[in-house]
């Protein structure tokens, strides 16, 4: 299984049965299986989505938006209950490139992507049970969760 570095963007091979377990960067020793968001910005991003073989769920977000803020706590636990999904956060005012290139028109939205396709997409603050089934709904029957 491969793996994007969310620190250096070092593309790491990984095996199947290690995801679980704390797993380290070859190159810059960064966890690659955090059980917290990851922020990215432009210069990481597209390495990130396009070498990360598991499934990725971007909130697009921004300081200044109310509901970015009520739904990061909600994020954040959806993030530690499907440890085998990836879960990053685009600031969309620090990350143009990335906001633009996805067409981001209203935050926070959720993109999730797959072999670094985009697979679906919402708009809006989501509780924590709804994020999840949406999640869930969207990825893959072959993808882990």
């Amino acid at each position: 299984m491969q793996l994007v570095c969310p620190v250096c963007a070092t593309k790491n091979r990984v095996a199947p049965e290690k995801l679980r377990l704390e797993v380290a960067c070859g190159k810059c020793g960064a966890d690659l299986m955090p059980a917290a968001p990851m922020a990215l910005g432009d210069d990481a991003f597209e390495r990130f989505i396009a070498g990360t073989e598991l499934p990725v769920v971007v909130d697009f977000w921004a300081a200044w938006c109310g509901p970015c803020k009520s739904m990061a706590p909600n994020f954040q636990r959806v993030a530690q209950e499907l440890p085998l999904v990836r879960f990053v956060k685009v600031d969309t005012d620090a990350a143009p490139l990335a906001s633009g290139k996805y067409a981001i028109r209203s935050i926070p939205s959720l993109l999730l992507f797959e072999d670094g396709v985009e697979r679906a997409r919402i708009a809006g603050a989501l509780p924590a049970r709804e994020l999840k089934a949406w999640v869930q709904a969207h990825v893959s029957s072959g993808a882990p969760q």
